[in-house]
């Protein structure tokens, strides 16, 4: 299979826990190979139970002291709107699985490590996406969106076809900017920070990764293009490739490409 620019493509796994071992590897794999030609990288990080299962893989691969992390840049899709520190903030579990041990073994800079604001330092959702999105800009390289080169932007999806805080016939959908408060979230806790498709777009490459049966109807209804305020993972889509990493129970009926 030849991957071209722009390209989509679908890869499954037999279950969870090998979803969530390759999609360490890959993820190692692509930093590397970035790091070959240029310098930082920047990764945007998802939570969720495969995505946090992703990064403890990452912390256990050989791979790891590969990797200059002097020259990587951490950041989030989507944030819940809890203290810092919250067990339920994506930040916090991301540190247990794999960051602090980044930072405390292998090199990773803890100012490149960029977690979304909460109520520890904002007031509202609204001044955590605000703040989010300065943090954004400056490290962005001149071109609109404000927004970093992501090399690679993971992203979950939930049973009702949600990425990052963008739930269908939701507002967020529409959002303008790189970043967006967001309220009533159909799934707890009701507030929340979320990057914008337009910033999710940016990324040079989006990985939507999927585990279970009950999103098969919603992999197979993005995959088939529905539309975007019905299943808000179909417009996750990279500037250069868009994979989708699913296992066999969300792939269901879907064919590899």
């Amino acid at each position: 299979m030849t991957e071209a620019p722009g390209v989509r493509l679908v890869v499954v796994h037999p279950d969870k826990e090998v979803l969530a071992q390759a999609a360490a590897a890959r993820l190692l794999t692509r930093v590397l190979d970035v790091q070959s030609v240029r310098s930082p990288v920047h990764v945007v990080l998802t939570g969720g139970t495969v995505g946090i299962a992703t990064l403890a893989a990452v912390a256990a691969s050989p791979l790891v002291p590969a990797v200059d992390w002097s020259g990587v840049h951490l950041w989030w899709g989507d944030e819940r709107f809890l203290p810092d520190g919250d067990p339920d903030r994506n930040e916090t579990q991301a540190r247990e699985a794999l960051l602090d041990g980044l930072v405390a073994e292998h090199g990773l800079p803890a100012a490149n490590v960029h977690p979304m604001p909460g109520p520890t330092s904002v007031a509202t959702p609204e001044e955590g996406a605000a703040a989010y999105a300065a943090l954004l800009a400056e490290h962005a390289q001149g071109a609109a969106p404000a927004v970093p080169a992501f090399d690679v932007l993971l992203l979950g999806m939930g049973p009702d076809g949600h990425v990052a805080s963008l739930f269908p016939g939701h507002e967020g959908l529409t959002a303008q900017g790189t970043t967006t408060g967001v309220h009533g979230s159909p799934k707890p806790p009701p507030e929340r920070v979320s990057l914008t498709f337009d910033a999710i777009r940016a990324a040079r490459e989006v990985w939507v990764v999927a585990a279970g049966a009950e999103k098969a109807d919603r992999v197979a209804a993005a995959l088939a293009g529905d539309p975007v305020t019905e299943v808000p993972a179909a417009g996750a889509v990279g500037q250069a490739r868009t994979l989708w990493l699913l296992d066999l129970d969300a792939a269901g009926a879907t064919s590899p490409e």
